[in-house]
């Protein structure tokens, strides 16, 4: 890969409290896509207002995209992005069998957690105005064990694990031109391609495993994901569809 793909914005920030807070403020302004990258963060979050960690060397950076369409519908670009990091990973380390994809927004590194996805957005109704991806890449340096969730995938980083040193502005330069390819894709043909290569490389397919909200945990085979984008297991009560949820291995 090489270049930058057309029609987006790249500003590099050497510190912000996060890119996401950072989209939101400049989304009112922006005419097209721009991605946000930050050498340090002050506040970084992931999911459900959980910290993240993000030591100088790592990759944070928020895609900001203008949309004019339902929520359900972008909430999709996850599997976008997850894709478009997968290509981005493969690029810079020339190692495809190493990394594969996790639902709902995480990418594995030899079965560790590399990087996470996270989606936020605004709008009126059931119609949202821009959407923000917010990317976290573990390239120097991971967060110990005791600093994640018990049970959750242990933290790996790409230095670490494969020898491999890249910097943030290298690894957006890849990324941005793969997942400039993805939304096109997604914007012409819809889900179902995006659907069919995120199956391809997907983590623990047709494999037992657990999904978990607040209220509800789900033991079963990983089938699919749906044209939704919902996880579908098969569990010893029949096939479910799973809209949202924590999984583990």
């Amino acid at each position: 890969m090489s270049g930058w793909p057309d029609g987006y914005g790249r500003r590099i920030m050497a510190s912000v409290d996060s890119t996401l807070s950072e989209a939101a403020r400049i989304a009112p302004e922006i005419a097209g896509p721009e991605w946000i990258l930050a050498h340090t963060q002050t506040a970084a979050r992931g999911r459900r207002g959980r910290a993240w960690s993000a030591p100088t060397g790592n990759f944070s950076a928020t895609l900001v995209l203008p949309v004019a369409e339902p929520a359900q519908h972008a909430a999709l670009r996850s599997f976008v992005a997850s894709l478009a990091l997968y290509d981005a990973f493969v690029a810079v380390s020339g190692q495809s069998a190493a990394f594969a994809l996790k639902w709902p927004n995480d990418v594995l590194l030899r079965g560790g957690k590399v990087a996470g996805i996270l989606l936020e957005s605004a709008g009126q109704g059931h119609v949202l105005s821009h959407l923000a991806i917010g990317i976290g890449v573990n390239l120097a340096a991971a967060p110990s064990v005791q600093d994640v969730e018990a049970g959750a995938v242990p933290p790996v980083a790409l230095r670490t694990t494969l020898g491999i040193d890249v910097t943030p502005e290298a690894f957006l330069d890849a990324l941005a031109v793969a997942y400039a390819n993805y939304e096109t894709q997604f914007r012409d043909f819809g889900f179902a391609p995006i659907r069919t290569a995120w199956m391809q490389k997907a983590a623990r397919l047709n494999e037992m495993i657990r999904a978990r909200t607040a209220r509800e945990e789900w033991h079963g085979i990983f089938r699919e994901v749906d044209a939704d984008g919902q996880l579908v297991l098969e569990t010893a009560k029949g096939r479910i569809s799973v809209p949202a949820a924590d999984v583990y291995f």
